[in-house]
């Protein structure tokens, strides 16, 4: 299905809220309720939605992805819109929360079993990073393949610094030389904390 866009939200507070109401309805066939759902990134909304069939009272949850685009100063007015994909579809968007994946029924949809699993990968290398030491001022880091600079050098052993402002996380990285550097997406990054540095003599 493509991109749909309207100049309002309907009365809806939030995207999440229009989209958790637009999947939730009942019909002569059955009726569909979200269970579950959640903005992730402001761009991408997940949802897990029950299908109840009408008569049978046959049941399913499935896995549901929103592309969002929401821009209240739109110039053309249309200030929000939605791309909507079943998880049959084999959405690329994969970051799901476990939350929601875990009120999804049983499939055997090929597919949707290929996207559960991107999604559940994506939340186990995201716990596995969360779970890597985070560096203090003091602490010695040491990298398993060492880092080329812009300079021309390279280094795999560092001493965390406190340095407000210069970097987002406040650290910079002092270098064997005595060089400061910045480590880009340390934790995504092999590594090992050592302990704090001992005092420095200065020359």
């Amino acid at each position: 299905m493509g991109w749909l866009y309207m100049r309002s939200l309907a009365g809806y507070a939030t995207p999440k809220a229009y989209l958790d109401a637009k999947f939730t309805y009942d019909r002569d066939t059955g009726g569909s309720r979200v269970l579950a759902s959640s903005l992730v990134g402001r761009r991408t909304y997940y949802a897990a939605v029950e299908w109840m069939t009408a008569g049978s009272g046959e049941r399913e949850v499935w896995g549901l992805v929103c592309l969002v685009r929401y821009n209240p100063r739109d110039r053309e007015g249309l200030v929000f819109g939605y791309k909507d994909m079943s998880e049959s579809m084999g959405p690329c968007e994969s970051e799901c929360p476990a939350r929601i994946l875990d009120l999804l029924t049983a499939t055997d949809n090929t597919y949707a079993l290929a996207w559960r699993a991107r999604c559940r990968a994506r939340l186990s290398e995201r716990s596995a990073r969360a779970a890597k030491p985070t560096p203090k001022p003091g602490d010695v880091v040491v990298l398993a393949e060492p880092i080329l600079f812009r300079d021309g050098r390279t280094f795999s052993r560092f001493e965390a610094v406190a340095w407000p402002g210069r970097s987002r996380s406040g650290l910079v990285y002092r270098s064997e030389l005595g060089g400061l550097y910045r480590i880009p997406k340390l934790k995504d990054r092999v590594y090992r904390i050592e302990g704090r540095q001992g005092p420095r003599t200065r020359a």
